[in-house]
């Protein structure tokens, strides 16, 4: 069965090696959220977009979440996530998983397969905001 194109996410070769790919989802009526793709040796993986120590604050704000040895990194937190499983093995939030979002690789696509969210776009949602989040470790 070929792949539904309504669910196609993103090109393979745009989902970077060393950070991560934003994109916007959209669950039922709910408002839009956003979900990071990352690679793994089995391909890519989906999750939900924010840290679980702190649900306000995301992993990716825009420009890539830092990745170190295959683990994504909250710059928040220092807390460090499994790419493949989302299981938190430093930090804060320190044995908790993010949440997933199912996707699957077909012909050098990514595809949404998860049934509780609706592709909206690629990178994240415009909230207006022109600065750092009130969760930002900047100082002025």
């Amino acid at each position: 069965m070929a792949p539904d194109s309504d669910r196609r996410i993103a090109s393979l070769d745009a989902v970077p090696a060393d950070t991560t790919y934003l994109v916007t989802l959209r669950n039922g009526d709910d408002d839009p959220r956003e979900a990071v793709l990352v690679r793994t040796d089995d391909g890519v993986a989906g999750w939900l977009n924010y840290c679980r120590h702190l649900l306000d604050v995301r992993l990716d704000k825009g420009s890539g979440a830092p990745m170190r040895d295959g683990e994504l990194v909250c710059a928040n937190h220092g807390a460090y996530f499994e790419a493949d499983t989302g299981y938190c093995t430093f930090g804060p939030c320190e044995g908790a998983t993010l949440e997933p979002v199912d996707v699957s690789v077909a012909d050098g696509d990514v595809y949404l397969t998860d049934d509780d969210y609706a592709f909206v776009e690629t990178g994240g949602i415009d909230d207006g905001s022109e600065g750092p989040s009130p969760t930002s470790n900047f100082e002025f």
